[in-house]
C-alpha cells in the first residue's frame, strides 16, 4: 500500500482538499497524510464546500510535517510555492510532485465571492487528485 503526504503551508485547506479527494479516489489502496510547515487548523470554508462535493472531511486534523518525519513516503505532493520553497529538510525517497493551487482563504470579497473562489480551486484539486490516484495508486 503506498503512503502519500500532501503538504502546504498550513494544512487549512488546499491540502486538507487534496487529502479529502485522496481518500475519496484512493478508496482503501493507498494510506493519505497531510501536513503544512505550519499549523493553522482546518478552514470552515473547506469543510462547506467539500459537503456540497458530498465529502467530510470536518474529522481531519491540521498536522505539521515533524510528525510524519518516520512514515516512508511514495509519493509527497506540494500543493502551493511557499511549501516547494520553505519546507525544512524531509528524510524521504518519495518521489516529489509540486501543483500551486490558487489560495482561497486570502480571497477578499463578499461572502458569495469567497465561496466562489474556494469551489474553484476545489475543482482544480479534485482534477488533480484525480488523475493523481489513476496514474500512480490505482495502476
Amino acid at each position: 500500500m503506498k503512503n502519500v503526504l500532501v503538504l502546504c503551508t498550513g494544512n487549512s485547506c488546499r491540502s486538507q482538499l487534496a487529502e479529502g479527494y485522496l481518500k475519496y479516489f484512493a478508496q482503501n489502496n493507498a494510506r493519505i497524510y497531510s501536513a503544512g510547515i505550519e499549523v493553522h487548523g482546518v478552514n470552515p470554508r473547506a469543510i462547506k464546500i467539500m459537503e456540497e462535493d458530498g465529502i467530510d472531511i470536518s474529522g481531519q486534523t491540521s498536522n505539521n510535517i515533524a510528525e510524519y518525519f518516520n512514515v516512508p513516503f511514495d509519493y509527497v505532493i506540494t500543493v502551493c510555492d511557499h511549501a516547494k520553497e520553505s519546507c525544512p529538510y524531509f528524510p524521504t525517497k518519495a518521489i516529489k510532485l509540486h501543483h500551486n493551487f490558487p489560495d482561497p482563504a486570502k480571497a477578499i470579497g463578499t461572502e458569495a465571492e469567497i465561496m466562489a473562489q474556494f469551489r474553484s480551486t476545489r475543482e482544480l484539486i479534485k482534477t488533480y487528485m484525480q488523475d493523481f490516484v489513476n496514474e500512480n495508486v490505482k495502476s
